[in-house]
């Protein structure tokens, strides 16, 4: 949690959020996905200075166990002094204890935004889903958790001015912004209606204009003409049997996602990421092709 320290921007964890998305896809399947197509509401999860606090944290906590469908799962919460925004403790459940910082005793309204990530934590756990490292496990975390829509919490939960800042979660604000865009491109939501914070419109605007970027790659058909023409340009160098074997990075090393293989011999594809999961899907070189992404089932406009 950074708390009146700097905060990190940009997109450093990019690499892991796409990752995240794809472990996502593949544990859950699209149809679990698709069940989360409606976002947690801020009624749902609102907390006045007058409620109670014990009371109300338990109210959200068990909102949010009801939106990650965990039935079976009680969280009991207390406050203590620590570092870091909230720490769960994972058993075999069902009773799970998660510890707040103390902070959120007079900054109520971010409790919510605490009580996602850690919920999800629990969630995870139960799939059996995560990642070797600490860090790479708590950018899963916050992917999943603004994936499957309560993620805009924390977003929401970042302010920034000359005097004072606050951040929840490992993503930047911007990351933030890219999952909930990415989100938002699938169920057709605007999340950006639900944002008290100034400086989280400006986050989700970047990660919104990198979103779409994503579905601007060639071979896609929505690619740019600069874009087309660097593709047309690597494409024409794998043909070409006297520098073929360069030809496999060529869009790597530009650095375009897609890149070119001739299996079997004489047969060229290409493959790239799905501009929804990220899962990589290879296609022959053709011309205009139609592709659907066997993980996410998105149908992509192809110009091979």
């Amino acid at each position: 949690m950074a708390n009146g320290g700097p905060v990190e921007h940009g997109f450093p964890h990019l690499e892991t959020v796409r990752e995240s998305v794809t472990a996502l896809y593949r544990r859950l399947s699209y149809d679990t996905v698709r069940t989360f197509s409606a976002s947690v509401a801020p009624v749902d999860v609102a907390f006045c200075d007058t409620d109670d606090l014990y009371l109300g944290t338990q109210r959200v906590a068990h909102e949010l166990v009801r939106h990650y469908r965990l039935p079976d799962a009680r969280m009991i919460v207390s406050f203590r002094e620590m570092t870091h925004a909230a720490n769960v403790e994972l058993t075999a459940g069902p009773e799970y204890f998660v510890e707040l910082n103390d902070r959120f005793r007079t900054h109520r309204r971010d409790i919510g935004a605490a009580l996602a990530h850690e919920v999800m934590h629990v969630y995870l756990h139960r799939l059996d889903l995560s990642f070797p490292s600490t860090r790479d496990n708590e950018i899963l975390t916050d992917t999943a958790t603004t994936y499957l829509g309560a993620g805009w919490l924390l977003l929401d939960a970042y302010r920034e001015d000359a005097a004072s800042s606050q951040k929840l979660g490992y993503l930047t604000p911007e990351e933030f912004g890219y999952v909930l865009a990415k989100r938002a491109q699938v169920f057709g939501e605007d999340p950006s209606v639900w944002f008290t914070s100034p400086q989280a419109y400006t986050a989700y605007g970047k990660g919104l204009a990198l979103a779409r970027r994503d579905e601007q790659q060639p071979p896609l058909t929505a690619a740019g003409w600069a874009g087309r023409r660097r593709y047309a340009r690597d494409r024409r160098h794998a043909q070409d049997p006297h520098v073929a074997g360069a030809a496999g990075a060529a869009g790597a090393a530009g650095g375009d996602p897609y890149s070119f293989t001739a299996q079997p011999p004489g047969q060229l594809r290409v493959s790239f990421p799905c501009p929804t999961c990220h899962q990589r899907i290879r296609v022959p070189v053709r011309g205009r092709v139609r592709a659907r992404c066997g993980l996410c089932r998105t149908v992509l406009e192809c110009d091979t």
